[in-house]
């Protein structure tokens, strides 16, 4: 494959990704989600989703928002892998924003990749990186969950932050798994091989490849969230 190839069809998918992200978002504008913070999860997990992402949006999400309105088992009409999916994407949109801030972040302020071990513990500065992203997406993962789980239960900011880590830590580090094991092989062994060096923060390249390990975060915390929603640690979205 081309440079030139490569750097359309990254281009392609980004805007396919924001296209998807921009009916998704103005649709909820339209009709809200009784639980807020899936508000912010359609719209985002639909960057990297693209056309999957709005299927299921309108096919489940919206009947979810609506149903909501009814009984607080927004989810108990859905079949469980549903259930599933929308509660790994619920994680996976932390992740991504958080994901995003660390990678812009690192970006405008070289330094940062310093301070998360580059030169002294890393010889690459991507390392460095990904592990300021892991940081930022668990911080940003802890929120969605907290958002979503102190209104359904009832509870104290204690006690819903403790909640939140117990529902979450665990579907967080196994996305993020997928994420950056997905960036490596991409950065690695296909862009390195196409262009001779790897994608930077500012091409559209970079977050193709950050496109692709969504999904590989996603493939890789929806096991994990099928067994803690399965044995109650989890909330149903």
């Amino acid at each position: 494959m081309s440079t030139v190839l490569l750097h359309r069809m990254s281009i392609a998918a980004l805007l396919l990704g924001s296209a998807c992200a921009t009916v998704v978002a103005v649709d909820v504008a339209r009709r809200p989600q009784k639980m807020a913070v899936m508000n912010v999860v359609w719209p985002v997990t639909a960057l990297f989703g693209t056309v999957l992402s709005l299927w299921g949006y309108f096919r489940y999400g919206v009947d979810a928002g609506r149903s909501q309105a009814r009984a607080h088992a927004p989810t108990g009409h859905q079949p469980f892998p549903v259930i599933v999916a929308k509660g790994t994407l619920h994680c996976g949109a932390g992740c991504m924003i958080g994901d995003v801030l660390a990678e812009w972040l690192a970006f405008a302020v070289p330094v940062v990749a310093i301070w998360m071990g580059w030169q002294r513990v890393f010889a690459q500065e991507m390392f460095a990186v990904w592990l300021l992203d892991s940081v930022f997406a668990f911080l940003l993962g802890i929120v969605f969950q907290y958002l979503a789980i102190v209104p359904m239960r009832g509870l104290s900011f204690g006690k819903g932050l403790l909640a939140a880590l117990k529902a979450d830590a665990l579907s967080l580090a196994s996305w993020q798994v997928g994420m950056v094991g997905c960036m490596a092989v991409v950065q690695f062994c296909w862009f390195g091989r196409v262009s001779g060096t790897h994608a930077a923060v500012d091409t559209p390249e970079f977050w193709f490849a950050m496109q692709l390990a969504m999904v590989a975060g996603f493939v890789t915390a929806y096991p994990v969230n099928w067994w803690l929603i399965r044995t109650g640690i989890k909330e149903a979205m």
